[in-house]
């Protein structure tokens, strides 16, 4: 019998494998932080920070509820430091990413591949004992028709 005759759809094992990627890929949406682009900005918009140098006045830190309300800054990452810029003498608001959260990420992206790992090394064991079987399937027909 040719390979894949008789066989309908995928087989289980690629079920699966479609189903991990499929659930993989929305992780990694969900996790992914949103961006948001603007075509075209004019200079005056821009915040001082980008334009000048700048010192941060204080540390990156969680942002309040109240500042997670008011500040635009906070909706991205949830942190925020205080800048002044030198030249303008501003003070204004910078999105930033705590070392805290980097970690926080980062341990969910470990957990998530060695997860992915131990699937696809269950998937390696379950595919080799289903070819040992056929492979003794096959000797033991030969052995009998002998």
């Amino acid at each position: 019998m040719p390979a894949g005759a008789g066989r309908r759809g995928l087989p289980q094992g690629r079920h699966l494998c479609w189903l991990l990627c499929v659930f993989t890929l929305k992780l990694c949406q969900a996790e992914a932080p949103v961006r948001e682009e603007k075509l075209s900005v004019s200079t005056s918009n821009l915040p001082c920070w980008q334009m000048e140098e700048f010192v941060v006045a204080e540390e990156c830190a969680p942002c309040s509820n109240f500042q997670a309300k008011t500040t635009p800054e906070c909706g991205s990452t949830g942190y925020v430091e205080k800048i002044t810029c030198s030249l303008s003498k501003r003070t204004e608001f910078k999105s930033c990413r705590s070392a805290l959260m980097e970690q926080h990420l980062f341990w969910k992206f470990e957990g998530a591949v060695v997860g992915v790992a131990l699937v696809f090394a269950c998937l390696v064991i379950v595919r080799q004992r289903q070819l040992d079987r056929k492979a003794l399937e096959k000797v033991r027909k030969q052995i009998e028709s002998i």
